[in-house]
């Protein structure tokens, strides 16, 4: 009988343990249902207030509004009268009507101008047009009847009927303003130009193919950079009547900007982009960039954006989520002092964040371990805290460094342009269409971020291209580009 109580004492212990196990586990299923509710009701019916807030709004409402500067007012002022004065200028004429030209006092009709006349400014929007040019080249004969030289003819790609600056408003206006060539096709049939959709992607992808060496060349004066932020997001693309899953990256520095499609998410195109190349890699946690950050390849840089996204968001559930967000926003503190003191990136900078950030780090440390074992592993902030523990190595990188960034901000912001397009034109048509729209972005956002024009970029490098050596390609890149001196041709 006692071994046969034992026996049962034994069953109702797994059988009790297994009970636990499972509430255990169904309570994880629970709170991460109940996570995943609370962010789909906050971003679909939330109001502004409820969506992560900015570092730099939580940095204001702390502190209070600083007071704009007078010199910071008349600057903005200055730089504005300045465009202004740029703009082209066409003075019109305004005579007063025959009934009019009577004096109001004697009705006398000898009238005489006084001055100048009266001036009125006005900034008036003059509708774009397109127009048909008709290019005339001269060719001269010798008396000697065996010499004939004739005019150069207007470059245009592949003998195409269409010129650059067509082409160059065609690629800014889909990779630079997100607008679907269909969109396009409308606005061209209002200014009495009607072109089929069809038409608009063969130049927009023969304007890719051509333009393909500036493109390859951006991504490999990327991988010599020092450090390089990087992103990836989604890119739908079209496949026998469906349409499959691929992805864009971004990989940028200060003054430059690419984009890759790939039909996959793999570690592929980081380490064809990077390669075994040295410095420091600033990324989240995806493990796709592990094969970049070999012992032998880049230093990992974390970035903490992403860790205070996960924690925001698992704050619904857990309350006591806003500890860790304290934490983080301390540590952008002693950024924007930095910035505000004009000290980023020197070693005044590095000390502040060697006593100040590092304090900080060691107390969100601290309160990791704590709150580690209190919370289910695939709960949000049990999610939340193992990010953060996992990633702690890459994360408190910037302490090396005071040039290195806290987050990866920078690649995410050069993401949003792809994904806004994504939104409007919804997929690609092929790969090859995909890598066309890569290149042409990559020299898109390259140029405004380096203050060029991208259309007068476009404009003027089509023309070049077929005759500029490839030796001195790096000219036509659009942080080095410099306009041509070529004069307009002849329209008389």
């Amino acid at each position: 009988m006692a071994a046969l109580s034992q026996t049962h004492q034994c069953e109702w212990r797994e059988r009790a343990e297994g009970l636990e196990r499972e509430n255990l586990t169904l309570k994880e299923r629970v709170g991460s249902i109940e996570s995943q509710l609370a962010l789909l009701q906050r971003t679909v019916f939330g109001k502004k207030s409820e969506k992560l807030p900015r570092v730099e709004d939580e940095l204001r409402k702390a502190a209070g509004p600083p007071p704009r500067p007078r010199e910071a007012t008349l600057k903005e002022r200055r730089l504005k009268r300045e465009a202004r004065a740029t703009l082209p200028k066409r003075v019109i004429h305004h005579r007063v009507p025959d009934e009019a030209r009577r004096c109001p006092s004697c009705g006398g009709t000898e009238l005489k101008p006084l001055g100048p006349g009266k001036r009125t400014e006005l900034i008036e929007y003059v509708p774009a047009h397109v127009e048909r040019q008709v290019h005339l080249q001269e060719t001269l004969a010798c008396p000697c009847g065996a010499g004939i030289v004739t005019a150069p003819a207007p470059k245009a790609i592949e003998q195409g009927q269409y010129g650059p600056g067509f082409l160059a408003h065609v690629v800014t206006a889909k990779c630079c303003d997100s607008i679907p060539l269909y969109r396009q096709a409308k606005a061209l049939a209002r200014v009495g130009m009607p072109v089929a959709r069809t038409t608009l992607c063969d130049v927009f992808h023969e304007v890719g193919r051509a333009t393909a060496p500036l493109a390859e060349r951006l991504l490999a004066l990327v991988a010599e950079a020092r450090l390089v932020h990087a992103d990836e997001t989604p890119q739908r693309v079209l496949d026998e009547g469906k349409t499959r899953r691929a992805y864009v990256w971004t990989f940028r520095t200060d003054d430059l900007i690419a984009y890759v499609h790939s039909a996959s998410r793999s570690g592929v195109t980081p380490l064809d982009v990077l390669g075994k190349s040295q410095g420091y890699l600033l990324v989240d946690g995806y493990t796709g960039y592990n094969r970049v950050t070999l012992p032998e390849g880049r230093v990992r840089v974390g970035c903490w954006a992403h860790v205070r996204r996960k924690f925001f968001e698992a704050l619904a559930t857990a309350p006591e989520s806003k500890s860790a967000l304290d934490f983080i926003l301390a540590l952008y503190r002693v950024e924007h002092a930095a910035q505000d003191s004009e000290t980023l990136g020197t070693p005044e900078h590095l000390h502040a964040r060697r006593t100040t950030s590092a304090r900080v780090l060691e107390q969100l440390a601290t309160w990791v371990d704590e709150q580690l074992p209190l919370h289910p592993p695939k709960s949000p902030l049990g999610m939340a805290l193992r990010y953060t523990k996992g990633q702690w190595n890459a994360l408190t990188r910037f302490m090396e460094d005071p040039s290195l960034p806290l987050d990866n901000n920078a690649a995410e912001r050069a993401l949003r342009a792809m994904a806004l397009g994504r939104k409007n034109y919804l997929f690609v048509g092929n790969d090859e269409a995909g890598r066309n729209l890569a290149g042409l972005s990559s020299l898109v956002a390259t140029c405004e971020v380096n203050g060029v024009n991208p259309e007068a970029y476009l404009s003027d490098v089509l023309m070049r291209l077929g005759s500029h050596p490839v030796s001195r390609l790096d000219e036509l890149l659009p942080h080095r580009w410099q306009p041509s001196s070529a004069s307009a041709p002849d329209s008389s």
